[in-house]
């Protein structure tokens, strides 16, 4: 982490030719700047590089200008100014917004504050082969969730927009892709964004309410009250508020005293459904644990 920052100090940087930098640092053979994971995906350098980037871009000591760019912020010229000796994942963590950051993901359930044990020995060996791999897949699954929200943020409400029909689709619902389309953010009218079949006959419609917002400005009561109040006008039973932020503890308890049927999906559960279902993501590594076949080593019969 401290070389990256020390270079995003000087300009802007960029993955592959920082990458270059480092190596003459730390003067690696082309041998293992080449050296790839075990995926094939990556050069783990280049992949050490971007964890580093993400990392203290989440403490606020690297602001990312442009995608693909980085540059140090003030409060990393700040933190360098010290003249630390190293920089990790464990100093960051004395850094209030990294804090907040990791202790917001535990609270999901995500378990990012697994990643520490990749910088703790003791914590590692503690842990057993199978708590390392599902610690280290929830982590990269948080840090995926983190950037899908990132990356729907960044794009037009248009773009969100079709996120969720593309999702809904996926998830079975609106018939055809076109018919979805169609539906969903036709109307913009009550507080409804747009409507979608249920199945594939149209038996029964579903209200969308669509709202991309910054994680910091919730969704709070008068929202639902909003959406809810263009439910009953339409005669509906049944919607769902999406929003790339969270929801209040009033909104949320508010919907649950409806006659009408309304789901609500916040940030966190929407880049889940996102994942599960294989929406602006994709896999690209597939791990299978084999285990002792008792049977085949039992000689009775």
């Amino acid at each position: 982490m401290l070389p990256v920052l020390r270079y995003a100090a000087q300009a802007e940087q960029r993955v592959p030719p920082l990458a270059e930098k480092i190596a003459v640092d730390f003067e690696l053979s082309a041998a293992e700047c080449e050296r790839m994971l075990q995926s094939g995906g990556q050069s783990i350098l280049k992949n050490r590089i971007h964890w580093a980037k993400y990392y203290m871009h989440k403490a606020g000591l690297v602001d990312c200008p442009a995608r693909g760019r980085f540059i140090a912020s003030d409060a990393g010229k700040r933190l360098l100014a010290t003249n630390p000796q190293s920089l990790d994942y464990q100093h960051l963590l004395s850094i209030p917004q990294f804090a907040a950051y990791h202790a917001a993901n535990k609270k999901q359930g995500n378990a990012a504050s697994t990643r520490s044990k990749y910088h703790d020995d003791t914590a590692k060996q503690a842990s057993t082969p199978e708590e390392q791999i599902e610690d280290a897949f929830a982590a990269l699954n948080s840090a995926l969730q983190t950037e899908l929200l990132d990356r729907i943020r960044e794009n037009s409400p248009a773009f969100f927009e079709q996120v969720i029909v593309d999702l809904l689709i996926a998830m079975g619902y609106g018939g055809s892709h076109k018919n979805a389309a169609e539906q969903l953010g036709r109307s913009g009218d009550g507080g409804v964004d747009g409507v979608i079949n249920e199945d594939r006959l149209g038996l029964d419609r579903i209200y969308v309410q669509a709202k991309r917002h910054a994680s910091s400005n919730k969704i709070g009561r008068p929202d639902m009250q909003a959406f809810v109040g263009s439910l009953v006008g339409f005669g509906a039973t049944k919607g769902v508020f999406v929003t790339t932020s969270s929801f209040t503890d009033s909104a949320t308890k508010y919907t649950r005293s409806l006659p009408q049927r309304v789901i609500q999906i916040d940030g966190v559960r929407l880049a889940e459904l996102m994942i599960e279902h294989g929406v602006g993501t994709r896999a690209y590594r597939t791990i299978q644990v084999q285990r002792l076949d008792e049977d085949f080593f039992s000689e009775d019969g």
